[in-house]
């Protein structure tokens, strides 16, 4: 016959005045955790005290009771109470509820009732917080409630919108709460699941969870959401997905032909009204490649002079500004206020003196724009470019003016029409001796005339170092500034190259701002006419010519690699100019990304290069990874080491190894093999 159980007694509950409480020494709980006391006194106001204190009789020296009571377990709940009463929130002697225990030990009780209670799960917490949205709490009120800010609130509620498939799995452990972040991106359950069911365990990676989820969208740091703008987009209608986990990200635009469409619309509309300005044509596109203005003249535009009541303006407050100096000269700083209205006189002469420039109309009906979007996002007006079928055509030069020598500006003019075949020179000769007035010279002897001539000139030339430098230079302008290259007599060619295959982003790189930005600003300092140019060249001191020869210089190179084009000569031409000139990739903006570099190139290649940059041991590390993620740690290791791919390298410059020294300049280093068009080409 089975025994009755025996049956419990629960300890007794009492309310017990507050002055009766004292803290006991038997708590367990010595480290600080959780909310802190001030915080669980104010929910202890708002809700009251929601748990029960566990007491025990206190006993004196002798075993005799004080007629108070001991605090083993509630210790923080206790100091809440005590802080309520200090701010006299709580009477001292109102009642406390509190369970009178008599059994056992304090330490007993006090560690069963920490070690006994179980956490909160997450999700608990999430979807409490989805329970209290939807009863009509505000993320503020909750944030005020738990004592957490708005911020958190708004990410567990995300994170309680994810698909209840996932949630689930993540109450099982099967998801981490790293990999649940990654899914809240996205409010569409469905392509969650996908996302989930289609990957395997190494493509779970919150990285590529993320990834995956936003691969049909656009950041918002793309230019063309910059462009449009992120209010205009959503005015449209564009939903955009934000990660409330990874700030820095922003969002994603998820409609990109909504996005592309108001690109479209927001660009003509751009170009019209550049149209308007009274220019011929006009091209729009959202990023033009490297090099598509090449081979047309660039206009420069004349800065507007100041009018009559703005030179007036612009004298007085240089007037006044030199008074206030002249007043309040001294080694100490002037008053605030002085201080104030010098800067303000500063800044109005600065906008006076920052002149707007201008097209003449006649430059403006044969010339034409670019209108694309820039790296930030800020619509880019490139003004000023003529066509080479647009240029004005020079005026026929008289015969007589061709007998004389050529043009004032000492060019060539068109040789005289030659002498009919059959009809003997002499006596042609003796036919024009017998008429009136003077006649062309013969196109023969002029050739021979100007033939000596031409080899006087380069004698006297190479005698003259300073007259070469000019003339050469002027032979670049032309052709750099003008594509006018056939007006002067030296036969020289400077040839500026476009580029076949060019990496996303070429036009928008360091190196092409950096020459886009040089080649404007010389074209400002030369004239518009090709015939002037001369002259201004004469004009300028030998630093400047020396700096647009440079330039002009510079612009004829062409070190890009192909196996077709170019020999192994040419390619240790190119790094012997990259030694001399101490050239560093990776100073001037490059560095290895997924797109340029790492996620092209086999994993042998990735491992070299974390070698060479970081160690054997580093390497180690991502040895065993699947391509992708071996991609994804590869860049954050190589980001900011300087290490450049071999084609990228100056001789001599080496990673992982201290620099050769002492070798021949267009020598590379021991074991280390050049970049030949082949191995690039293999690779």
């Amino acid at each position: 016959m089975a025994s009755t159980p025996t049956k419990i007694i629960l300890s007794r509950s009492q309310d017990i005045p507050f002055d009766k409480l004292v803290l006991s020494q038997a708590n367990v709980r010595r480290v600080k955790a959780g909310v802190s006391i001030s915080d669980l006194a104010d929910d202890i106001a708002r809700r009251t005290l929601l748990q029960s204190l566990t007491v025990r009789v206190q006993l004196d020296a002798e075993g005799k009771e004080t007629g108070k009571y001991e605090i083993p377990t509630g210790g923080r709940r206790f100091r809440a109470l005590e802080l309520l009463v200090k701010q006299k929130r709580l009477a001292k002697t109102a009642p406390i509820p509190c369970i009178i225990r008599t059994e056992g030990l304090g330490e007993e009780d006090s560690l069963a009732e920490n070690t006994q209670r179980e956490a909160l799960h997450p999700l608990d917490q999430f979807r409490a917080f989805q329970t209290l949205r939807e009863k009509g709490l505000d993320e503020e009120e909750i944030a005020a409630r738990f004592f957490v800010t708005p911020a958190v609130v708004k990410q567990r509620l995300r994170l309680a919108s994810v698909s209840p498939k996932l949630l689930d799995l993540y109450a099982e452990d099967g998801i981490t709460l790293e990999q649940l972040m990654a899914f809240s991106v996205s409010d569409n359950h469905e392509h969650q699941e996908q996302v989930w069911a289609g990957s395997q365990n190494w493509q779970r990676q919150p990285f590529h969870i993320r990834q995956a989820l936003t691969a049909s969208s656009v950041p918002v740091r793309d230019k063309r959401a910059k462009f449009v703008g992120l209010d205009t987009y959503v005015a449209a209608g564009g939903p955009v997905m934000r990660d409330l986990f990874t700030p820095d990200e922003g969002g994603w635009l998820c409609d990109v032909p909504l996005l592309d469409r108001l690109v479209a619309e927001k660009l003509a509309s751009n170009a019209e009204a550049v149209t308007a300005e009274g220019w011929k044509w006009i091209e729009t596109d959202l990023d033009f490649s490297y090099g598509h203005a090449a081979g047309l003249r660039r206009l420069t535009a004349e800065e507007v002079p100041m009018t009559d009541e703005e030179q007036a303006r612009r004298d007085e407050l240089h007037t006044q500004h030199e008074r206030l100096l002249e007043i309040y000269d001294s080694p100490e700083d002037p008053p605030e206020g002085i201080d104030q209205q010098l800067s303000a006189i500063e800044d109005e002469m600065a906008k006076l003196d920052d002149r707007p420039r201008r097209f003449g109309a006649d430059e403006m009906a044969r010339a034409g724009c670019f209108v694309s979007i820039g790296p930030d996002g800020v619509l880019r007006v490139d003004r000023g470019f003529v066509r080479p079928e647009d240029e004005a055509q020079p005026e026929p030069v008289a015969e007589a003016e061709f007998a004389a020598g050529g043009d004032d500006d000492g060019t060539a003019a068109p040789p005289a029409l030659p002498v009919a075949a059959g009809v003997d020179e002499t006596i042609t000769q003796d036919l024009e001796a017998e008429e009136d007035g003077l006649k062309p010279l013969p196109e023969r002897l002029v050739m021979e005339l100007t033939a000596y001539r031409t080899l006087a000139l380069r004698d006297a030339m190479a005698q003259d170092p300073d007259t070469a430098f000019i003339a050469v230079l002027h032979v670049l302008c032309l052709q750099t500034f003008y594509s006018r290259g056939t007006d002067s007599c030296l036969q020289i060619s400077a040839r500026s190259p476009s580029f076949m295959v060019q990496p996303p982003g070429l036009t928008d790189s360091a190196p092409a701002q950096s020459i886009q930005a040089r080649q404007e600003n010389w074209a400002k300092q030369l004239p518009q006419e090709p015939g002037d140019l001369w002259g201004v060249l004469v004009g300028f001191d030998s630093d400047s010519m020396a700096s647009l020869f440079a330039h002009c210089a510079a612009l004829t190179i062409h070190a890009v690699l192909s196996s077709v084009e170019h020999s192994p000569a040419f390619q240790r031409n190119a790094d012997r100019l990259a030694n001399v000139l101490q050239l560093d990739l990776a100073s001037v903006g490059w560095a290895p990304t997924t797109g340029n570099y790492l996620g092209r190139v086999t994993k042998a290649r990735i491992i070299e290069a974390v070698t060479e940059a970081k160690g054997e041991a580093v390497a180690r590390r991502i040895d065993h990874l699947r391509k992708p993620d071996m991609v994804e740690q590869a860049e954050q290791l190589l980001a900011g080491t300087g290490w450049l791919p071999v084609p990228l390298r100056s001789p001599g410059q080496v990673f992982g190894t201290p620099e050769s020294s002492g070798g021949a300049p267009d020598q590379m280093p021991e074991g280390q093999e050049a970049a030949t068009p082949q191995s690039v080409a293999a690779e």
